[in-house]
């Protein structure tokens, strides 16, 4: 696999590779993060995330009134990767700054192993691009996105950019789907469902939602059965350590459930799936071509 060097300067760049972005059409990521699957594979990785207990803390900790907009902190965790990945070059390292600083300010001590830490540890900061990149790439191999053994190691190392944006030594990134798997087959011994971890968990299943949605829609139930694809499809040696069986059967079960998803929403038009920053990627790119 390549070894990508740091990114260029932003006085290196041309106002084409601005436009671009840091992926671009021809990406694999590009491919993946405008499918459907994508939003599967996204809430997967942060149920993924939580059984890390001292990052898990730290989302914890440093959350303080997080059920009272619990909605606006998810939906700006996706429009910051959105934004990366479709946006022009300038405006993702200009949010991936704002992110950074951000983390730099929070720090704790976790309970359950005793250690000190800053939000923006390297080791930390590792994991939950990790845990995107798995979930992601998973989810959508599984879901019915064709890709060859090559492309989803091209993926991994597309996505080396996306680490090195919010400071994740370039060094210690996964770069192939095998380094990837090797990763978290070190990592494993020191996972865990900590309580935060189990909060964490009951929130994705059972967000805030105002009354009368509640009432009045079917949402609850819907956005329940959706979190529970998304466990389904997280890895048995991850749903075993939420003390719940990793049976083959659930895999199974999974894959075909997001199998469906994704053909249901490709039957829609794109804007059923694709954000605003993600149409307005593919408009830019489109506009500069037949320019």
């Amino acid at each position: 696999m390549s070894r990508l060097a740091p990114l260029p300067s932003p006085d290196d760049w041309t106002e084409e590779e601005d436009r671009l972005g840091f992926f671009g059409p021809g990406s694999v990521t590009w491919r993946i993060h405008s499918d459907p699957a994508y939003h599967l594979g996204a809430m997967a990785s942060l149920m993924l995330q939580a059984l890390h207990p001292v990052a898990m803390d730290g989302v914890a900790r440093n959350s303080a009134g997080f059920k009272d907009d619990w909605w606006m902190r998810i939906t700006r965790t996706g429009q910051y990767m959105e934004i990366v990945v479709f946006g022009r070059r300038s405006e993702a390292r200009r949010i991936a700054a704002r992110v950074r600083g951000y983390h730099r300010k929070l720090s704790g001590v976790e309970e359950t192993t005793g250690r000190a830490y800053r939000v923006d540890d390297p080791d930390l900061l590792l994991w939950v691009h990790t845990c995107a990149v798995r979930s992601i790439l998973t989810t959508a191999r599984r879901a019915g996105v064709a890709l060859s053994d090559a492309e989803a190691d091209r993926y991994v190392d597309e996505q080396v950019a996306f680490a090195h944006l919010v400071g994740v030594p370039l060094e210690t990134v996964p770069r192939s789907v095998a380094e990837l798997d090797a990763y978290f087959e070190d990592i494993r011994p020191a996972l865990a469902a900590t309580p935060a971890a189990l909060k964490g968990m009951r929130d994705l299943f059972l967000p805030p939602m105002p009354g009368w949605l509640q009432v009045l829609t079917p949402a609850r139930p819907v956005w329940g059965g959706l979190a529970g694809l998304c466990f389904a499809l997280l890895p048995p040696w991850a749903r075993q350590l939420y003390s719940l069986p990793g049976l083959a059967l659930t895999d199974a079960a999974a894959t075909a459930g997001a199998r469906a998803f994704r053909a249901g929403f490709l039957a829609l038009p794109d804007r059923a799936y694709r954000s605003p920053i993600v149409r307005a990627g593919y408009a830019r790119v489109a506009e500069a071509s037949a320019a």
